[in-house]
């Protein structure tokens, strides 16, 4: 009984551990054509005073890796944008997630990830599961 449950233990933590190791979900391939992203917070954007620091620098290390890494543009009105990016960033958690610049923020998103300390100082984990789901889509 006992080897019964250790191995319905071990397959299932196999199971967790394969649907989560490093696989980003997928991106809409409606995203493909896009070329113009803005990238703001939940709690608004780089501008607004109220803007807690932490999502501040969360959104400037957004836009400089996506402008270094050059598929998008990005750019700093939402209307001027195919794709935004609303980041929020907190000692528990930080979150990257993309919406569709025709339905604004309201909306669902349309892909998300999360991780601790994904868009810290240096590399930003999250930023590169974005980069990489975004080389995906257009292959």
């Amino acid at each position: 009984m006992k080897k019964t449950m250790l191995a319905t233990l071990l397959l299932f933590v196999g199971f967790v551990s394969a649907a989560t190791a490093g696989n980003a979900p997928q991106l809409p391939r409606t995203l493909r054509n896009a070329r113009f992203l803005y990238v703001t917070a939940y709690d608004g954007d780089q501008f607004n005073p109220e803007l807690l620091p932490e999502d501040r620098a969360a959104i400037s290390r957004v836009q400089d890796a996506v402008g270094k890494w050059g598929k998008l543009i990005v750019v700093y009105r939402p209307q001027d944008a195919d794709v935004i990016i609303a980041v929020q960033s907190r000692p528990s958690e930080d979150v990257l997630a993309v919406y569709d610049a025709r339905a604004g923020l309201s909306s669902t998103y349309l892909w998300r990830v999360m991780g601790r300390d994904g868009l810290q100082k240096g590399e930003a984990p999250l930023v590169t599961q974005f980069e990489r789901a975004w080389e995906k889509i257009l292959n």
